[in-house]
């Protein structure tokens, strides 16, 4: 019998920051149980900083891309999390019986400089990211 993993679409502005980090964590959690996925309203490229905070907890997302939202709305998305305010406000209406969740967690984005003074806020914001995806997968089970 195959299983069938439940879809979970991570989705901020840029998908460079946010819902890479989220998608890398849910990967390591729950890879297993999901088939997860991210996306942005307008991506760009993995921001250099959230692939560093990630290899230090032995996460490689430096594989991932940015990509455009508009290119999952057919694919059965199960669960949608968005992870800033602005995507969820303009996110779009996923067809079907799509749960939607929205997490809101601060922008470490700076600039796209690789500047060691402001780890610390994507240290902060993986780590928020990490507790939440416990935190939901706890709530899943029950």
């Amino acid at each position: 019998m195959m299983v069938v993993k439940k879809k979970i679409l991570f989705v901020c502005t840029g998908n460079s920051c946010r819902s890479q980090i989220a998608h890398g964590l849910m990967n390591k959690f729950a890879g297993e149980k999901f088939e997860i996925y991210s996306a942005g309203l307008s991506p760009s490229k993995v921001h250099p900083m959230a692939i560093k905070v990630m290899h230090e907890i032995d996460i490689d997302i430096s594989n991932h891309t940015s990509d455009h939202l508009d290119d999952y709305l057919s694919q059965n998305i199960d669960i949608v999390i968005t992870t800033c305010d602005n995507a969820s406000e303009s996110c779009p209406v996923f067809p079907g019986q799509t749960m939607k969740y929205h997490w809101s967690i601060e922008d470490p984005f700076e600039s796209w400089d690789i500047n060691a003074s402001n780890i610390y806020l994507f240290r902060e914001t993986r780590d928020k990211i990490e507790r939440k995806i416990k935190s939901f997968l706890k709530n899943q089970q029950s």
